[in-house]
């Protein structure tokens, strides 16, 4: 009986994982699909590209409440029921987009889509802790190698639905020296070929409701693991109350929450702007400048789907040194050297494998330490969603400030000079001991010293002890030695004194008393009083 409860604790356990990789999975599509369908959902509301920028500030805001939100939520109810919620949550926002013709509704239906996403993103990580505890590293690193092959995925599902229509001529605004902008449809060309916008409304249709329709699906597996997984859920909840918080808990997360905001930022950062890097300071073709690009979401996704691997062997805060390391070493070459085209693609290259894995190392990095609860998982992801938005946002006005200098490269060097300093400041604090244990090591070393102290009391006590009985020993064979002369002297003299003389008799029970064999005298008669006393005179 007990081995089948294991057996079914194993499979529910690695059913809630799969639940959790496709759920990622998805979620990765729902924000990547944002990008190849932008222009079509500008012509949808009859805007240029240009002036509904905010539908990205809605999303980011509506991911940062979410994160907020789930973080909350997640430590009050169960985690696969609010899991599913925010799928399908995402999913009505996935359907409604194709058929919103007007821009607040659309960014309204944005803020949705990302609050759904902030909560999925701030309870499977918690959930997937709680579900392996520090088993966990493998298990994070194949989360987020799924919302990797996510985005990688909606791109091509979004090429494939409006393969069609690429070909296509369409209207396009004019270029200017300073940006590397492709052509998008203007509201004009939208309004002067209604027949065309129909069929680009018709084919990009498709590819939101693919993708909500994925979400759906899923959200069904998830009601079903909380309709039999509720005790596993008791368990988790159990297990975080008898888990201990690190001394500087506080701290650890806020220092968490920073080293994520520039990690993630910096990630960001460098995947949307190099392309125009390319073009515009390595002054490459365009086929060369989206080569580059690929290469480094390309060895990015395939580093985190190695490290599902590598978290098997390997200590998270062992893969987070690694990363850092590297990190540093490609954007020294990237911000120093990029004027050579060899240091430009390999550190491209080594750079985007560098930052795979340090999100999901960094949260089992954590746990390892102290408890991550909702709200504070929540805050690892606000921290990477305002990196996301404001780093990004900043190097594109600076670069607009100061067309001649790389800022992209030296933001990506800045950051990696800023997560390698902080991690050594959260390994400090979270290796400092609690008071609690301090106490035990006390009690732990006095115990120890007791302990020592008695043994070497007994063994002195047992020396004491072989001492005394060597010493009654050695006295014991001395009696008997001087028994032996004695005998042998009165039996000499005994041979000369002539028999039944007074003296042969006095002397014979002080012999007798001697050797320990005292006759029985009655009365105390005189004779012996005079023997005591014929023997001194004879000594």
């Amino acid at each position: 009986g007990g081995g089948r409860c294991g057996g079914a604790g194993a499979a529910l356990r690695w059913g809630i994982t799969g639940a959790l990789c496709a759920a990622f999975l998805g979620l990765g599509m729902s924000i990547a699909v944002l990008g190849p369908t932008f222009p079509n959902l500008a012509a949808n509301v009859g805007k240029n590209v240009s002036d509904i920028y905010y539908i990205f500030v809605g999303r980011s805001l509506g991911y940062l409440g979410g994160s907020v939100v789930g973080g909350v939520l997640f430590d009050c109810m169960n985690a696969s029921l609010l899991l599913a919620l925010s799928m399908v949550a995402t999913m009505v926002g996935l359907y409604g987009i194709p058929w919103c013709k007007d821009s607040l509704l659309l960014t309204v239906l944005m803020s949705v889509i990302g609050g759904s996403m902030g909560i999925l993103d701030t309870g499977g990580n918690v959930l997937a802790l709680n579900t392996w505890g520090a088993e966990a590293g493998p298990h994070m690193q194949a989360l987020h190698f799924s919302f990797a092959v996510g985005a990688f995925v909606a791109p091509i599902l979004a090429k494939m639905a409006l393969g069609g229509s690429e070909s296509k001529e369409l209207p396009v605004v004019e270029e200017t020296n300073q940006s590397v902008l492709k052509s998008v449809p203007t509201a004009s060309a939208a309004s002067a070929t209604p027949a065309l916008q129909d069929h680009l409304e018709e084919d990009f249709l498709w590819s939101y409701v693919v993708i909500g329709t994925y979400l759906l699906l899923v959200s069904l597996v998830f009601f079903v693991l909380y309709s039999k997984g509720s005790s596993a859920q008791d368990k988790s909840k159990t297990s975080l109350q008898k888990s201990k918080f690190a001394k500087y808990h506080c701290a650890l997360i806020g220092l968490l929450f920073l080293f994520f905001l520039f990690y993630v930022g910096a990630e960001v950062t460098y995947g949307s702007y190099v392309f125009t890097y390319a073009m515009v300071f390595a002054e490459m073709k365009e086929s060369e400048a989206a080569a580059l690009n690929s290469v480094f979401w390309g060895a990015f996704a395939t580093c985190r789907g190695v490290a599902i691997f590598g978290a098997a062997f390997l200590y998270p805060g062992t893969m987070i040194t690694l990363s850092l390391t590297a990190s540093a070493i490609s954007s020294s070459a990237l911000a120093f050297f990029a004027h050579y085209r060899t240091s430009l693609w390999v550190g491209t290259a080594v750079y985007g494998a560098s930052m795979a894995t340090v999100f999901p190392s960094g949260i089992s990095w954590i746990e390892q330490y102290t408890v991550v609860e909702g709200k504070s998982a929540s805050l690892f992801v606000i921290g990477a969603a305002l990196g996301e938005m404001c780093i990004p946002a900043v190097v594109g006005y600076l670069q607009g400030r100061f067309h001649h200098v790389p800022v992209v490269m030296y933001t990506a060097f800045v950051s990696s000079v800023m997560t390698v300093v902080l991690f050594p400041v959260m390994y400090k604090l979270a290796t400092a001991p609690l008071e609690n244990d301090l106490k035990e090591v006390m009690d732990c070393e006095t115990q120890k010293a007791l302990l020592s102290n008695s043994r070497l009391t007994e063994d002195e006590e047992d020396e004491d002890d072989e001492e005394d009985v060597r010493e009654w020993n050695e006295a014991d064979f001395e009696v008997i030695e001087m028994n032996d002369k004695l005998k042998n002297s009165l039996i000499d003299t005994s041979h000369k004194i002539p028999g039944g003389s007074p003296a042969q008799v006095s002397l014979q029970p002080h012999l007798d008393n001697i050797s320990g064999d005292s006759p029985v005298v009655a009365g105390g008669s005189p004779g012996r009083q005079n023997g005591n006393v014929d023997w001194d005179k004879s000594d």
